[in-house]
């Protein structure tokens, strides 16, 4: 089974890859003595199990025309190119993903020092420093969203975010991004310090379907 993460509301999230979706809900329902119902919405589809443990998988990339767990099954193994954009305070990386494999993108470090102990003036001016710093490293992120992404816009099926949603909302106020930000996709990939590295892990990540557990 695929790692867990606890989650808002009790019971804890696990991303599944498209290709091991159908299987996964199998051992599901063997673990837990069966499944006795499965119901589906164009964004949801849930399966309870004998002893109340459900399994609750969250549509990606648009609704389901006619919901059913094979509907998704069907739908989450469907090709696609996506648009990654991933931001953190000390960095960012965008890029363009055919079915998991990175075809273009740029990734930049920046200096953004961390908090000072120091008080008084010296406080303030570090905080001044920090927050210029901080100011310059979102101008640079959202330039190479700009000219990296917005061009291809029409050529991806989606957008997929990742990192600190603080700087991915003050990104969202540039309108140059507008169009961008409007097909993002609701979740938000936890990722480290982007990298061209952990770009390419979000490409696949990007691709596997959400399912959360909770206890009977």
């Amino acid at each position: 089974m695929a790692k867990a993460r606890q989650v808002p509301g009790g019971g804890r999230a696990v991303e599944v890859p498209p290709a091991r979706l159908a299987g996964w809900f199998e051992r599901f329902a063997g673990g837990h003595g069966g499944a006795v119902a499965t119901a589906a919405t164009p964004h949801e589809v849930r399966v309870t199990a004998v002893d109340g443990t459900t399994a609750t998988a969250t549509v990606p990339f648009g609704p389901l025309v006619e919901p059913s767990l094979d509907a998704l099954v069907a739908h989450a193994l469907a090709p696609r190119r996506i648009a990654l954009v991933l931001v953190r305070r000390g960095g960012h990386s965008v890029g363009i993903a055919r079915d998991g494999r990175i075809e273009v993108s740029r990734t930049a470090r920046h200096l953004v020092q961390g908090r000072s102990a120091a008080g008084g003036w010296s406080q303030q001016r570090f905080a001044r420093r920090r927050a210029g710093q901080a100011r310059h490293a979102l101008q640079d992120a959202a330039k190479d969203v700009f000219e990296v992404l917005v061009p291809r816009l029409s050529e991806v099926d989606a957008v997929v975010l990742g990192g600190d949603r603080r700087a991915l909302d003050e990104l969202r106020a540039d309108r140059r991004l507008a169009g961008l930000f409007a097909r993002a996709e609701p979740r938000v990939l936890e990722v480290a310090e982007p990298s061209r590295a952990v770009l390419e892990e979000a490409a696949v990540r990007a691709l596997s379907v959400q399912v959360t557990l909770r206890d009977g």
